[in-house]
């Protein structure tokens, strides 16, 4: 192994055969020197020696890199070690590793940093979409909304010039995650339970959910005190409790409220309001309707639920009535021709002015979900029956795992309180009439 002492002009000239995989040049001055180069032409400053009667090369490193004189300092500093009896390679190894873990601790702390830093709102953002596969639209809109920051135009009829208002999750949404404590939370409660508590009270719920979850999330879980921040008596009471709703239409109210919501000027508005009344379906599930949920030859009408998703309920022969008489423009059912989505999303304030003229002040949408049970009741209507039409969880062990109502039994009893409720009303419905016509009984 001819041995020539390293100069610049040496190490840069040094070329590799052809036919050959690599070549070597060693250094004079200092022993087990090498530089070794392959065809592709990248030269690379080696060390060779013997250890424990084995031949070992260690790579220095690159004349890019490396000088001369300081290739030939490692040179001696390698064959120190193996004159003490180490083995150099293991050095390498060790110090590759040591610097792999520096690396790895420093990316951790970079990471430790930027979770710290996370705010509520994104990592509310990452919750939300982890979790909408598991909820239905409803639920899902309702965390959009209680943390929504506002000032958009807004889209009720009526009140387009508008901004809309922060949700009342809005204020806490900024902070970051890790300062979301009791006594923060107790302060929103205080500041929101004055000035809509029914909305904060919602929002307070999915907050605690939320805070639930993150604690089961590794990364989120250290950010957190030991003790849901929301899960405070404080907090609770801070924005009270909520009060029973009792509006509701009752026997003797039904004909003055028919009368009033007939005169209702916006057809569809109308329909919507006697199908909210005749179906005990939620205002929302109502105006969701899309022309193909409806079923005019098996006289059905699936219903989008909040709780199981969908269910089926009977097409009684004077709801079958108004939707015959409803204008198709598009596929909602209670369509609209002003909306941006071409759809009625609440009918709050026709309904409240007919409310006003009939003399039944108080009375909201939902109240007449209320009044389809409370109705019911006059009928001796099996409960498991009204439940499964409105859409309500079985509260029985039968109900749950024995009972199965087809659509035909549910039409029997469904257009009994049908015929009752308009009998009551006042209105006499003749099936043979054209669509939107009614016959009015004194």
């Amino acid at each position: 192994m001819a041995k020539i002492a390293f100069t610049a002009s040496r190490v840069a000239g040094l070329r590799c055969p052809p036919n050959k995989p690599q070549a070597f040049l060693w250094d004079a001055t200092a022993p087990g020197l090498g530089l070794r180069v392959t065809p592709a032409g990248k030269p690379a400053y080696v060390f060779q020696g013997e250890f424990q009667g084995k031949t070992i090369r260690v790579t220095i490193g690159g004349p890019a890199a490396w000088t001369i004189p300081q290739a030939q300092d490692k040179a001696r500093e390698l064959q120190r070690l193996i004159d003490k009896g180490i083995d150099p390679r293991t050095l390498k190894r060790d110090a590759l590793a040591a610097g792999e873990a520096q690396k790895a601790a420093e990316a951790a702390q970079v990471e430790a940093h930027k979770v710290a830093a996370l705010t509520v709102g994104e990592v509310w953002s990452v919750y939300l979409a982890e979790r909408r596969p598991a909820w239905g639209d409803r639920h899902h809109q309702d965390h959009i909304d209680k943390a929504a920051p506002g000032g958009k135009p807004s889209t009720r009829r009526g009140y387009e010039r508008h901004l809309t208002q922060p949700g009342p999750l809005a204020a806490l949404m900024p902070l970051p995650l890790r300062d979301l404590d009791a006594a923060t939370v107790e302060v929103w409660a205080a500041r929101e339970g004055k000035t809509r508590p029914t909305s904060a009270r919602l929002a307070w719920r999915l907050l605690k959910v939320f805070l639930r979850w993150c604690e089961e999330q590794p990364q989120y879980a250290g950010l957190l005190p030991a003790k849901n921040p929301a899960k405070t008596q404080k907090s609770r009471e801070a924005l009270g409790k909520a009060g029973v709703k009792k509006d509701v239409l009752q026997r003797g109210q039904l004909s003055a409220w028919f009368d009033a919501v007939r005169q209702i000027q916006n057809p569809v508005i109308a329909a919507s309001l006697q199908v909210m009344l005749l179906t005990g379906a939620r205002p929302g599930e109502v105006l969701a309707m899309r022309w193909e949920d409806v079923n005019t030859k098996w006289k059905g009408i699936a219903i989008r639920d909040k709780v199981e998703g969908a269910r089926e309920i009977p097409l009684t022969p004077y709801i079958s009535h108004l939707l015959a008489g409803l204008p198709r423009r598009n596929g909602w059912v209670f369509s609209s021709a002003s909306s941006a989505d071409g759809r009625l999303t609440v009918v709050n304030n026709p309904h409240t002015l007919a409310c006003t003229v009939a003399g039944l002040e108080g009375l909201t949408p939902h109240g007449l979900r209320r009044s389809f049970k409370s109705l019911a009741e006059w009928l001796e209507i099996p409960a498991g029956v009204v439940a499964q039409i409105m859409g309500h969880k079985p509260s029985a062990t039968a109900e749950k795992h024995y009972t199965v109502r087809p659509l035909d039994l549910l039409r029997i009893h469904h257009e009994k309180i049908e015929v009752w409720i308009l009998e009551q009303a006042g209105v006499q419905f003749v099936q043979e009439a054209e669509p939107g016509k009614l016959t009015l009984v004194a």
